[in-house]
């Protein structure tokens, strides 16, 4: 009996979380420790790979095209997500479970055939353009283009914007909202000053689900994008599946790696004085 109430209360809990930690130590930490190893190995020993991704301007305005991208994808994502989790989350529960299908219908389709998909709406003789076409106007230049890639991009994010916010929605009591236009609050103040708030810590979790996804993005941008919207992740594959080079492919690895954890440090303070506001409104 002394040996059990001796016993720490998070030692039962840690143990059956051994088993995951495993697969992840062996599917994620060890990879990810071979990449930083060659990059700073492959082919010699030093920084050289990293001096030479530094010291190349394509690489550098690279990375910041897959910034770019992934902050409107993000953008997109949230302007979308918003009003439709807000439908989910007030609608009776036949239309709900239809608009939940909705959102989780296109994981049922690999990302390649959506992707395909796109690419035969958005070529210049596609359904997009010709309706423009119909209703008067010029075509646009969609396919191989930054727009195109964002577009798809999107639509593939989508759902993991939906989701997190959904579940946040549910939460919030729909009589707060009542009572402050019994009060004689107009709608609009209602809703940013009342429901915003207590919304954000969904925007914030989907947007940063949503924007570390969209950095490593290769499929989408490859089939719908061209010169003038590589991304990171197709330079990392030339250099590793075309040139062999794993040292450089490597350093290009740990570079976006290292970026997306600055940014998430630097946007982290900004999140949790926004959760810490929301939650106060509760």
């Amino acid at each position: 009996m002394a040996s059990d109430t001796a016993r720490p209360p998070w030692r039962g809990p840690f143990l059956l979380t051994l088993p995951a930690l495993a697969v992840l130590l062996l599917v994620m930490a060890v990879p990810l420790g071979v990449i930083v190893l060659r990059s700073f190995t492959d082919p010699a020993p030093g920084v050289g790979n990293y001096v030479w991704f530094f010291d190349t301007p394509v690489n550098l305005t690279v990375l910041a095209r897959t910034f770019k991208i992934s902050f409107w994808v993000t953008l997109c994502c949230v302007v979308v997500a918003y009003p439709y989790a807000f439908a989910m989350s007030v609608a009776g529960p036949r239309l709900r479970l239809l608009l939940i299908l909705c959102v989780l219908v296109p994981f049922w389709v690999s990302g390649v055939v959506r992707t395909l998909a796109w690419v035969i709406l958005l070529q210049d003789s596609g359904v997009i353009n010709k309706g423009l076409v119909w209703l008067g106007f010029d075509k646009v230049k969609l396919i191989r283009t930054q727009l195109g890639v964002t577009i798809g991009m999107t639509q593939v994010l989508l759902p993991f914007m939906i989701m997190p916010l959904y579940a946040v929605m549910r939460g919030i009591d729909l009589r707060l909202l009542q009572a402050a236009r019994s009060l004689g609050a107009h709608p609009v103040k209602t809703f940013f000053q009342i429901y915003l708030p207590l919304s954000l810590p969904g925007v914030f979790a989907g947007a940063t689900i949503v924007f570390i996804l969209a950095l490593g993005f290769y499929i989408t941008p490859l089939l719908l994008g061209g010169p003038q919207s590589t991304m990171l992740s197709t330079l990392i594959q030339q250099q590793v599946l075309s040139l062999l080079n794993w040292g450089r492919g490597g350093a290009m690895g740990v570079v976006l790696l290292v970026a997306t954890f600055g940014f998430l440090a630097v946007a982290s303070p900004f999140m949790r004085q926004k959760y810490k506001i929301s939650g106060g409104g509760r």
